[in-house]
């Protein structure tokens, strides 16, 4: 057997178990087609395809996915790239599905990647901060207008946007009504974005039954 043949048949043996949440769709020298999840909304799938000159150049990377954003799986797709060139006349299949595994547990604030991306648009330049703590999924957000300033954590689940965000350490200089106010909005606006309404109002008829019979 040749070198594709044999990646090939390691990849059938080895895939499901070396990569978490994978699940090997199809593994033909035409196209090897992965899928790879974490949770429901951190899902990707990997279809890979054999250039000619293989081994000696990259293997061909497409990243798919239904939930995470175009811009990340483009970005996603260029790394991936550069990491498959890592091995250059060996085997490349496995390493990159390690890889983007490894990606994906690594950053788990992937999941919201464009609305981070707006988020930094409507920003203030000049005074206003946002940064990323990967490793603890947490968004610092640092936030001024006028004489006013707030500052606070936002923890983004796992398992995010099936739970909603949640918000740490709330700092502020308005007044302790306004800062209660504050935080009781937010955290009924990410509830609302993920639970059903607390209670349906049930409609009462206008006329009684009886007068219909």
């Amino acid at each position: 057997m040749g070198l594709v043949e044999d990646e090939l048949q390691d990849v059938r043996k080895l895939c499901e178990h070396l990569i978490i949440g994978s699940k090997l769709v199809s593994c033909v020298q035409t196209m090897v087609r992965v899928e790879i999840k974490r949770t429901s909304f951190k899902y990707i799938i990997v279809c890979i395809q054999f250039p000619a000159e293989y081994p000696s150049v990259p293997i061909l990377i497409e990243l798919k996915s239904k939930t995470l954003s175009e811009k990340l799986l483009y970005k996603l797709t260029g790394i991936c790239e550069q990491e498959a060139k890592k091995y250059l006349g060996k085997p490349q299949i496995l390493k990159v599905l390690k890889f983007i595994r490894t990606f994906i547990d690594e950053n788990p604030l992937s999941c919201c990647f464009d609305e981070i991306s707006d988020v930094r648009k409507d920003l203030n330049n000049d005074k206003d901060e946002l940064k990323l703590r990967q490793k603890n999924s947490i968004i610092s957000l640092r936030l001024h207008q006028g004489k006013y300033h707030l500052k606070t954590k936002i923890k983004v689940p796992d398992d995010y946007p099936t739970s909603s965000v949640s918000l740490e350490d709330v700092e502020t200089n308005f007044p302790p009504l306004f800062e209660r106010h504050f935080k009781a909005q937010a955290i009924e606006t990410a509830r609302q974005c993920v639970e059903p309404p607390l209670g349906k109002k049930t409609i009462r008829p206008i006329f009684p039954t009886s007068c219909f019979t």
